[in-house]
């Protein structure tokens, strides 16, 4: 039995024009030989698999040809490209730094520059990997790199160019390899089915390049696997199912059901996602891809950045003429949160569907709020007419024109006001053959302005000026007041605010004659200050508790009694805690003990 050769080797580009989506970089190449321009120090970086080393290798064996095509290709006839090809060339030496990185490896490679070439005009040394080296082998590596003999050329290959030492850099001419196009990648897959006489359909290849993220090695190593799984016939269904791929007829499936509004049906077709082994967080992702290929789908322009099959872009824009922009682009929006907040849900299933859940929604909701905003805009707009107008005194008459509320969505009517002038006052009065709108509001009743003004915490402050005589006035006592603040101190070290509480047990409120004013006795002005950023909050809860809003909180700040020595440890601490709470939290924090 003959020994396979995998297609990444067997299929390896020769020449420069084989090279699959690197046209940068082998044109310059070519001019620099036809020019003989050559630098001395080239550096290919870029992704695995790309054509690095392959494009080293093409330029060692080109530069030594003796007979070059008119395309500046070898001519593969020559004795150095036949050698080349043997692998006996005594010009082309390869280093692998991954496994040879030391001083002593970089030292023979050294010597060995020193010696002419035996057969053609070069001796071209391919370091691949060389991000490998350590920090003494590039040092050491710096001064031939810089100033070699005139036969001599580096190439030196790396896939992690931020590795190596700016000094190295310098003396290199750079060369940034591109990811490979799906399309390129596709297209040079099906050159090598058709070269191993194999069946495959081109949606099947585009799934390969896609699965190979840019690499082309990656893309032929996939490719054999699906002919040892499916043999001479490669299908779609065959690469989605070795591959463990999500097929593209779930996210349309999923889609249909969400312009159809159908919740049920989403949720169903995500459970059978879920029972085919696949993970929530890859279907999250493939629904975004998904929604951004219709919105790409939805132009002719932007088509060219679909990088499907032609069955499956077909399918994309059939299924992008139903779909509106904005209704892509929320999606958009509601899978981007969604992929985003993933990883730190603790229900990931319930993730999902809740995200199902909002994106069948989202026409229902976007048809609710027009309506709104249609019933509310025109009604808004005849409200301020009438508001703003005013009549007109001591003038001429005028014609003034006061917008009609619609009925029944049909179109304003503009009445026309004559507006005469008379002693005292102007009466309108409207022209012949139109009817005098007639506005109507309604009063917010007590109850209804009271809740409302009860949702911010800010607005207790002006419930006190509104409307007394209706608001609840319990009776307040000594009893009921030490009680209510109690439990608000108990909320506040809850809450984790302990110096407010300190501040706020370290005196007793006084319920002053008027039975309505709470007097709070302090010792200093900065404990004022801090009691005054909360005195709104905590007035609110006081006047609640009590269930009397005419309650009054008043903060009094005391002065230390004159000549009043502060003999021991005691006293001082007490003194220096009422100044500054936070030395009880000190105290606590170290579980320091002090006898009172």
């Amino acid at each position: 039995m003959d020994n396979f050769i995998v297609s990444a080797r067997k299929y390896r580009p020769a020449t420069f024009n084989t090279v699959v989506g690197q046209a940068h970089i082998t044109n310059t190449l070519k001019n620099a030989i036809n020019t003989n321009h050559l630098a001395q120090a080239f550096l290919f970086c870029g992704p695995r698999g790309v054509g690095k080393t392959t494009c080293a290798r093409i330029l060692a064996k080109t530069i030594n040809c003796t007979n070059k095509t008119a395309q500046t290709e070898a001519c593969d006839q020559c004795e150095s490209c036949l050698s080349f090809n043997s692998g006996a060339s005594l010009n082309v030496y390869e280093l692998d730094a991954a496994s040879n990185n030391s001083v002593d490896d970089i030292r023979n490679l050294v010597d060995q520059v020193r010696f002419a070439p035996q057969l053609g005009t070069h001796k071209v040394y391919i370091i691949d990997e060389v991000h490998m080296l350590s920090t003494s082998a590039f040092n050491a590596f710096l001064k031939t790199l810089e100033e070699p003999p005139k036969h001599a050329i580096f190439i030196l290959a790396t896939t992690e160019k931020h590795k190596i030492i700016p000094t190295i850099l310098s003396r290199c001419q750079i060369f940034d390899f591109n990811r490979i196009q799906i399309e390129d990648i596709a297209n040079h897959l099906a050159f090598i089915a058709k070269s191993e006489n194999v069946t495959a359909e081109m949606d099947a290849l585009h799934i390969i390049a896609q699965k190979a993220d840019g690499a082309l090695r990656d893309a032929c190593s996939i490719f054999d696997q699906i002919v040892s799984f499916a043999g001479n016939n490669i299908t779609y269904k065959a690469v989605i199912e070795n591959l463990n791929i999500l097929d593209y007829d779930y996210y349309f499936k999923v889609t249909d059901a969400i312009l159809a509004e159908n919740i049920s049906n989403s949720l169903l077709i995500f459970n059978e996602i879920l029972n085919n082994g696949f993970d929530g967080h890859n279907f999250i992702a493939g629904m975004g891809g998904h929604f951004r290929n219709l919105l790409v789908s939805k132009d002719t322009e932007t088509l060219q950045l679909l990088e499907v099959g032609n069955n499956i872009k077909d399918k994309y824009k059939e299924q992008a003429q139903k779909c509106s922009l904005p209704f892509l682009v929320k999606g958009l929006t509601i899978l981007n949160k969604t992929d985003i907040q993933y990883k730190s849900s603790k229900n990931q299933r319930l993730q999902v569907e809740l995200a199902l859940m909002q994106l069948c929604s989202i026409n229902t909701i976007s048809v609710e709020a027009e309506k709104k905003n249609d019933i509310s805009k025109p009604i808004s707009q005849a409200t301020k007419a009438v508001n703003t107008a005013s009549p007109a005194q001591n003038t001429n008459s005028t014609v003034t024109q006061t917008p009609v509320v619609p009925v029944n969505n049909t179109t304003p009517i503009i009445a026309a006001v004559n507006t005469q002038n008379t002693s005292n006052t102007t009466t309108p009065s409207l022209q012949t053959g139109f009817k005098k709108p007639i506005l109507k509001t309604s009063t917010p009743s007590i109850n209804q302005r009271f809740n409302t003004e009860k949702k911010t915490d800010n607005s207790e402050e002006k419930e006190a000026s509104f409307l007394d005589t209706e608001r609840p006035k319990d009776a307040v006592n000594q009893q009921k007041i030490d009680a209510v603040w109690l439990r608000y101190t108990s909320e506040l070290k809850a809450k984790g605010k302990q110096n407010l509480a300190i501040v706020l047990t370290s005196r007793q409120p006084v319920l002053a004659a008027d039975n309505l004013t709470i007097d709070y006795t302090i010792n200093n002005k900065a404990t004022e200050e801090s009691l005054n950023e909360d005195k709104t909050n905590f007035l609110s809860f006081l006047r609640k508790e009590l269930n009397n809003y005419s309650v009054q909180l008043n903060i009094v700040v005391a002065q230390l009694e004159e000549g009043k020595n502060l003999y021991t440890a005691t006293d001082r601490y007490k003194h220096l805690s009422e100044k500054n709470p936070t030395i009880n939290k000190l105290r606590q924090a170290f579980d320091l003990d002090i006898e009172f």
